[in-house]
């Protein structure tokens, strides 16, 4: 009987101790990062909401020295998660001074939303660039569908934390109200009502609802673990791709003659 009065203690210690984990990484990480995708103020845009906008734009980058500080700021958050790091570890790491950062960057919370923004931008920047050499609709669809898990599947503050920590991702990726996957679905469906007014989608389809599709089944892929499939294989990834979500867009399209 001791012994498994003794057992059970100690599962409930281990339970303990795995949700106080999963806190502390949601409090150093997690959280901070998705605080800065959604923050906005006065009804203005979010932060992802803004870099969707600067993608489709094709907006300027920011001058050396703040890149050479948003350098510094990710790989610091890199190593010690967000809440831990400092603006002063940030400025030893880049080597300058701390008033360097500061005159670039007057808060924490304004580096750390420069940081994540620049993250997001690279993503969409992928993105398009990875699909222009696509012959079809098709392929750029495949193409894009592997290009966006492979770019925050290796992005190290983001997708590194999706891969190892899915259980402190998940609920703070469902706790804002869906704005992060509607931003993505913003972007996905920009881009196939591009095609659509190219002539190589029909017009019957609804690119609003393929959009939604296409981005829920990416991220489920990122957050869920998959015992079938291999996300490592990208040749897997483009049957995929072909197989469920080429046909989200309908028969190839045919102009009229």
């Amino acid at each position: 009987m001791k012994r498994i009065v003794l057992l059970c203690f100690n599962r409930g210690a281990h339970a303990r101790r795995e949700r106080q984990r999963l806190h502390r990484i949601r409090e150093a990480v997690v959280e901070p990062v998705l605080l800065a995708l959604m923050r906005s103020s006065s009804g203005a845009p979010s932060v992802l909401e803004s870099v969707f906008a600067e993608a489709v734009e094709g907006a300027g980058r920011d001058d050396e020295v703040s890149e050479r500080l948003l350098d510094a700021a990710y790989e610091q958050f890199c190593r010690m998660g967000i809440k831990r790091s400092t603006m002063a570890d940030v400025a030893r790491l880049a080597g300058v001074s701390r008033i360097t950062v500061y005159r670039r960057f007057a808060t924490k919370d304004q580096l750390v939303e420069q940081v994540v923004r620049r993250e997001f931008r690279r993503y969409f920047d992928r993105f398009i660039l990875d699909i222009q050499d696509a012959d079809t609709v098709a392929d750029r669809v495949v193409v894009g569908f592997v290009s966006s898990l492979r770019a925050i599947r290796s992005n190290r503050l983001i997708g590194g934390l999706m891969t190892a920590e899915p259980d402190a991702v998940v609920p703070s990726m469902t706790g804002d109200g869906g704005r992060t996957l509607a931003v993505v679905q913003q972007f996905v469906a920009s881009r196939l009502l591009r095609e659509q007014r190219a002539g190589n989608i029909a017009g019957h389809v609804q690119v609003d609802l393929v959009a939604e599709m296409m981005v829920r089944m990416s991220a489920s892929f990122l957050v869920i673990p998959s015992h079938v499939i291999d996300l490592d294989d990208d040749e897997q990834l483009r049957a995929v791709a072909r197989q469920f979500l080429v046909p989200m867009l309908g028969p190839p399209h045919t102009p009229h003659s």
